[in-house]
């Protein structure tokens, strides 16, 4: 696809991604990941070596005006009481981001989860809404 023609990934970064999903099926706290995309290379890459466990310090670390993906195990207990470990990427698209930018990241959001391999996207535009990740997984 153009997709793939487009954006890059590291080899350290697919083993990243890699280590980082088969590292969290069964965390006891969330697990969070953040993603950028470097507009000069168009690689897509790791923010930092950071796991966030807090969901606070998760939203602090965003942007307010940039766009990030964000990989995220987060452990629930289900209604019928059976402990379930979702593995989802928060699409974190802020309303005020430029165009441009909006446009770098929508291009790779497929991109994105099929190199995750993530069950499915969380649309978010502030990091306030992380308080309710809970409620959207369940």
């Amino acid at each position: 696809s153009s997709e793939s023609r487009l954006y890059t990934f590291s080899q350290e970064t697919k083993d990243k991604l890699r280590k980082f999903r088969l590292g969290t099926s069964r965390a006891k706290n969330p697990q969070a990941v953040i993603y950028q995309i470097d507009k000069k290379t168009m690689e897509i890459q790791q923010v930092d070596d950071d796991v966030f466990s807090d969901i606070q310090t998760l939203a602090d670390e965003l942007p307010d005006h940039a766009p990030r993906f964000v990989l995220l195990s987060y452990p629930i207990t289900l209604d019928s009481g059976r402990l379930s470990v979702p593995y989802v990427m928060l699409y974190y698209l802020p309303v005020t981001c430029n165009n441009e930018v909006k446009m770098l990241y929508a291009g790779a959001k497929e991109l994105m989860r099929n190199m995750a391999e993530v069950g499915r996207i969380i649309e978010i535009d502030t990091a306030e809404e992380l308080e309710e990740i809970e409620a959207k997984l369940k």
